[in-house]
């Protein structure tokens, strides 16, 4: 798929809490075909101590308004410059990177997303209701507080919310969801992104239903391009990269199971 980079032009700049916002971009230009789960690199304006692009999940995007959106969690540098960039900025984009989801044929469509997890997977459902798909949701957090554009998600399925301690939902951790010890689970594909031990059982139980499961991997992905090779991961048919033949996989490719090499930088 072709690359491009490109000033956006920053609309807007929405602060969810203290850790959270999602910038809304417009492109210059028509947006080219994406796929739910690809990335952006996005270059740090004004900043002479944060040298790399950062990558980021298309979160959302509206190519009848020519937007995409940028869903980021303030944890270093890059990502605190970013949150302070006012509507009429400039960001500088390279995009779309690495693989998305492949989305099935059949209706039978379970979605997870834990934490910022949520980041590529509004996208997602986005896409499969445009396709006529209402998928079934499950978004889990720490506690009500920390769940984040559940609205936003509520328009393209059927939502189920965990929080561990209860204030949300069900009680316990997303991968606990009463749905997953029921008779009828009938689902034939299992989309997830999260906190690695998340993933981990997501795998466990598509195997256990004998399902298709497909993950987002985040790992540290310096150039988006697969030449710094920063973020190999192990699989069964040898090492990849994850911002090139990734940052999505099928559970079943991954070898060992899937131990990022180091923190993503933000």
């Amino acid at each position: 798929m072709k690359k491009f980079v490109h000033d956006f032009i920053v609309i807007s700049n929405k602060r969810l809490n203290s850790n959270h916002f999602v910038l809304e971009l417009l492109s210059p230009e028509p947006l080219s075909t994406m796929e739910p789960g690809q990335f952006a690199e996005v270059l740090i304006n004004g900043s002479q101590d944060v040298f790399l692009r950062r990558p980021f999940s298309i979160h959302n995007a509206d190519r009848q308004k020519n937007t995409i959106s940028l869903f980021i969690k303030i944890v270093g540098k890059g990502t605190h410059a970013l949150s302070i960039v006012q509507k009429g900025e400039k960001l500088n984009l390279i995009y779309p990177l690495g693989k998305g989801f492949r989305l099935p044929a059949h209706e039978k469509i379970l979605v997870v997303g834990g934490g910022c997890g949520i980041a590529p997977l509004l996208f997602l459902v986005h896409t499969l209701h445009d396709r006529g798909v209402k998928s079934d949701i499950i978004l889990g957090a720490r506690s009500a507080g920390d769940l984040l554009i559940t609205q936003q998600f509520s328009r393209y399925g059927n939502m189920f919310l965990m929080t561990e301690d209860g204030s949300a939902g069900e009680k316990g951790l997303v991968t606990q969801h009463s749905m997953f010890s029921k008779g009828s689970f009938a689902y034939q594909t299992i989309f997830g992104c999260g906190p690695t031990p998340m993933l981990k059982a997501l795998d466990k139980i598509a195997t256990a239903f004998g399902i298709e499961c497909q993950v987002s991997l985040e790992n540290t992905m310096a150039c988006g391009i697969g030449a710094c090779l920063c973020c190999v991961v192990k699989t069964t048919t040898g090492n990849r990269c994850v911002c090139t033949e990734g940052p999505v996989f099928d559970t079943r490719e991954l070898d060992g199971w899937y131990q990022p090499i180091a923190k993503c930088y933000r």
